[in-house]
């Protein structure tokens, strides 16, 4: 039975082009995932944009001599065409900067105001002396009060995992220029996270077994000390606060963590409007059997599995203080928050200032979208933290990619199609023959499994473990020796064509660019699996782009007989031999 399955995507932050680090974390891994789901038949909503407000904007709009906005418009493009250009089959991919955005964010913050879970405070906030601006939580760092790391910043420590004031810090300073922030009175609604503590702790420990293990015990560790969270700042660059006496204060603006989340509601309510059906939205948010994946990097953790949950539950009206849902009605909580770990690179931390890094448009330019894709699945930072090191990656683009997968596909078609012009006919089978197709067909469900549980590096090596025995088995049977019996070869080459057809589904979700070539190489027409495109669009005169797509193609999880009789023609390149020393060049360009 078809399932409603929301593909909820972490939202790239505008304030510069992604690096590949990133995308380890929320891009390829959601993709595989909803590519997979809808080709076991179920209906998927995948939506993310550009993460586009908060001071981190106005700082880097400073040093590149840009208003926030046109600092915005710029990385929102660039960030889109870089995602679309990796495959990232994205049913809308927007930004948070949109009128529909305001209006959703709004509406969250009155019902949660509403029923009590918002209240406003007179706090002390960090100004910059040398801009008067408010400084970010983020953007300062001390000590932490608490276990005396070196390096906490102002919303939490990453060394303990608690969460923290800026004021709390021992010797803050800010991260922009190093000065010593001003503490003053200011005052702001605080999100009573206090108030979940009983329910969030309910609904975290009914996820024992089904959540990857790293991620449940961090969640579960931050409920002993929850705290009132501020979710306004003193900016002028945000969404204003719908209240009277506050939405006509140039100065005061809801915060972007609080913003960012609630783009998932916001982006599939676009979707809907975009699609026709404006209501259409509630059937991945309002439905028993729906269920909801969220995709990020484990720095993002608390804030999916602690306070996007606790204003879902605070709009709906099931905190300590009850309540009503709000204008949209009850929403549905997580299903499960998929958080990978941190991906480095050659020893060092992802760094644009010192430039350790990789931008993915750069990336890109030199090697295939599938080759990044590839390496991600199969040694990205699935569950712990993971070195990228460009030996690696050649080992594996020319190993496994070039000399495994590849080489079986040029093999197999190669020799069907010199020798006889079209997918031959198999005659009959010997022992061996049915021992290479039953491995193939039981692949389908051990990787389907995997994928299904978003272990990604399971199902890769899963599906390799096929291509490398077909490899074998084709060096076994040796058909290019066999010069008396042509149905003898007809039927070994039927057996590896076969093979290379279910290769191609099982790797369909991690390798799509290169299984729709598979796809037309063995005689396929019409779509394979759908790729995404950008589509401009404008809104109050401003054109930007989204990424969406038509995903309904002929994939499907599943085993299909290939047809004798389809014509062949020589097969052309799969995958791109990579020169070894590539590696010096790249780490050339390291420094």
């Amino acid at each position: 039975m078809s399932q409603h399955i929301l593909t909820a995507v972490a939202w790239p932050y505008a304030n510069g082009p992604r690096h590949i680090g990133h995308v380890s974390g929320f891009g390829v891994p959601s993709d595989i995932f909803s590519r997979y789901q809808r080709m076991v038949g179920n209906k998927v909503l995948m939506v993310s944009g550009t993460d586009e407000h908060g001071t981190p904007i106005q700082v880097q709009a400073d040093k590149e001599g840009l208003s926030a906005r046109q600092l915005a418009d710029r990385y929102n493009r660039v960030i889109a065409e870089d995602l679309q250009a990796l495959g990232l089959s994205y049913d809308l991919f927007t930004r948070t900067t949109t009128d529909n955005h305001y209006a959703v964010v709004q509406e969250v913050f009155k019902g949660l105001h509403a029923n009590g879970y918002v209240f406003p405070k007179t706090t002390m906030g960090a100004i910059s002396p040398s801009t008067g601006r408010t400084l970010p939580d983020r953007y300062i760092e001390g000590t932490c009060p608490i276990c005396g790391y070196d390096g906490a910043r102002g919303d939490q420590c990453d060394n303990c995992g608690n969460q923290l004031d800026p004021i709390q810090l021992v010797n803050p300073v800010s991260r922009i220029n190093g000065e010593k922030p001003v503490f003053v009175e200011t005052e702001h609604f605080m999100l009573d996270l206090p108030a979940f503590a009983e329910v969030l702790a309910t609904w975290l420990q009914s996820k024992q077994g089904d959540w990857r293990p790293n991620v449940l015990k961090f969640a579960l560790n931050l409920l002993g000390d929850l705290q009132p969270r501020a979710i306004t700042r003193d900016l002028d660059w945000g969404v204003p606060i719908p209240l009277d006496g506050w939405s006509d204060q140039a100065n005061k603006r809801l915060y972007v963590w609080f913003d960012a989340v609630i783009g998932y509601l916001s982006a599939s309510i676009e979707w809907a409007r975009r699609s026709g059906d404006p209501e259409a939205w509630r059937q991945w948010w309002q439905n028993p059997d729906a269920r909801g994946y969220y995709f990020m990097g484990k720095d993002n953790i608390v804030f999916h599995a602690e306070i996007w949950p606790a204003l879902l539950l605070g709009y709906n009206g099931q905190g300590a203080r009850n309540g009503t849902p709000g204008a949209l009605g009850a929403l549905d909580l997580p299903s499960e928050v998929v958080s990978s770990e941190f991906l480095t690179m050659e020893g060092r931390k992802f760094s644009s200032s010192r430039q350790v890094v990789i931008y993915v448009r750069d990336f890109l330019a030199r090697y295939d979208a599938d080759a990044l894709r590839y390496y991600i699945a199969v040694a990205g930072p699935e569950n712990q933290d993971t070195d990228f090191t460009w030996s690696e990656f050649l080992n594996r683009n020319n190993g496994e990619l070039v000399a495994a997968w590849g080489n079986l596909v040029n093999r197999s078609i190669s020799m069907a199609a010199k020798n006889f012009g079209a997918i031959p006919e198999a005659g009959d089978l010997t022992d061996a023959d049915r021992a290479m197709l039953e491995r193939s067909r039981a692949a389908f469900p051990r990787v389907g499994a995997e994928l299904g549980r978003s272990r990604f590096k399971n199902a890769t090596n899963e599906a390799f473990d096929v291509i490398r025995e077909a490899n074998k088995y084709l060096a076994d049977q040796e058909p290019w020796k066999i010069k008396d019996d042509p149905e003898r070869v007809k039927s070994i080459l039927h057996v590896a064509l076969q093979v290379v057809d279910d290769a191609k589904t099982l790797l369909t979700p991690i390798l799509p660019s290169s299984s729709n070539k598979i796809h037309e190489m063995l005689g396929g027409t019409g779509v394979w699996s759908g790729m995404p495109e950008i589509r401009e669009v404008e809104e109050n005169g401003r054109p930007y782009p989204i990424i969406t797509g038509d995903y309904d193609g002929q994939a499907r999880w599943e085993h299909t007989p290939i047809r004798p009789g389809v014509p062949l023609a020589p097969p052309t390149r799969l995958f791109t031999k990579l020169d070894p020393k590539i590696v010096d060049e790249e780490l050339a360009r390291l420094g």
